[in-house]
């Protein structure tokens, strides 16, 4: 299918400010995948994804493992997930996820970040159904039909499988996301995956109006500026 993937602005991060937001990130995300997943990466395969990724962001050990063990402690914020959808500058289609401890302020926060740049926050559902929820995973590797078949065995609901520039990629529905990457691990021992992440994705990518890129970079830019914000998917075509 060709689709392209976005990976995270936070791992581009080149001021200490910025990588402390990045750090701070992380850890909350850990912090609520351990609490409710369980604190052992073993065991809980969306944690060991997440501490890998953090490792690649250059996030200190010492924040992970400070996630980890307040988790273990079962004490702490209590965050939930809040999700907001809504049209960007240029007509852009938008959807942000954030973790929270306080839903109102979020909100707030988020709500402002649309209004400051002419665009259009929405209601659940506004543009939700353009995007497909997707189990996503990359990993260097050409023998694409093996991959397939170790998918086929698990009865993993493939969505799509390319293989192109000496890596693979593997699509499917976000709640195949375990099984997944059990097949390809045993499948292929010792393999390191250079996407391994669940993303909305667009259904169909638009281009953007040349008037309306430098607003919506800021858009972008403000958005991920709030400590609550985790990610920021879009169907913008640059």
């Amino acid at each position: 299918m060709g689709r392209a993937y976005q990976n995270r602005k936070e791992s581009m991060a080149k001021t200490s400010d910025a990588k402390a937001k990045v750090y701070s990130k992380y850890g909350r995300v850990i912090y609520v995948c351990a609490k409710e997943g369980g604190t052992d990466p073993d065991g809980n395969l969306t944690l060991r994804g997440l501490i890998e990724r953090a490792k690649k962001d250059q996030v200190p050990t010492h924040v992970i493992e400070k996630a980890i063990k307040k988790a273990e402690g079962g004490g702490g914020e209590d965050f939930s997930v809040a999700r907001y959808e809504g049209y960007g500058p240029g007509g852009a289609m938008v959807i942000v996820d954030c973790l929270t401890d306080n839903p109102n302020r979020t909100f707030g926060d988020v709500r402002q970040c649309f209004t400051k740049t002419k665009a259009k926050i929405g209601t659940e559902g506004s543009v939700m159904h353009m995007f497909d929820h997707n189990t996503i995973l990359v990993f260097k590797g050409d023998d694409e039909d093996a991959a397939l078949e170790a998918l086929m065995e698990a009865d993993v609901d493939v969505s799509d499988i390319e293989s192109e520039d000496g890596k693979i990629t593997v699509f499917a529905p976000d709640n195949e996301y375990n099984k997944a990457k059990h097949a390809i691990t045993d499948t292929f021992p010792g393999i390191e995956f250079e996407v391994d992440e669940i993303q909305f994705m667009p259904k169909a990518s638009a281009p953007i109006n040349a008037d309306d890129v430098e607003m919506f970079e800021k858009f972008l830019d403000m958005l991920n500026d709030l400590d609550d914000v985790q990610n920021v998917y879009h169907n913008v075509e640059f």
